[in-house]
């Protein structure tokens, strides 16, 4: 999973989806998007044209258990700074199944402790 997020979604390699997911299937659950590895690949593209993208930039925390993989992560999310969490399912090597929760990180003077996030 972190070679994933590494790969595809900080440095952008999309062209190694494949060693990823097996053929076009992933059962998605984010409302935003249908199921397909193709589809997420296209709502990222469309966030991207639209001038509010996703980007991920840093990982912080990995945790798994059994085929359950928990990527802790920050980044931008449609012009906000964010943390996101993404739980994947794992089968046979390959993601299969996707929930996520995107959070805004409030800005440095609107934070109400100096902890951080992660």
């Amino acid at each position: 999973m972190k070679d994933f997020f590494q790969n595809v979604l900080i440095d952008g390699q999309t062209e190694l989806v494949s060693n990823y997911f097996r053929e076009d299937e992933l059962i998605q659950h984010n409302p935003h998007m249908g199921d397909g590895v193709q589809e997420f690949l296209n709502v990222l593209n469309l966030w991207n044209k639209d001038g509010k993208p996703q980007i991920y930039s840093k990982i912080h925390i990995v945790l798994g258990e059994g085929n359950f993989v928990l990527v802790l992560s920050e980044g931008v999310f449609r012009g906000d700074q964010a943390a996101f969490y993404d739980l994947y399912r794992v089968e046979n090597g390959k993601i299969e199944e996707h929930w996520d929760v995107v959070e805004a990180i409030p800005e440095p003077g609107e934070r109400k402790n100096d902890n951080g996030k992660f």
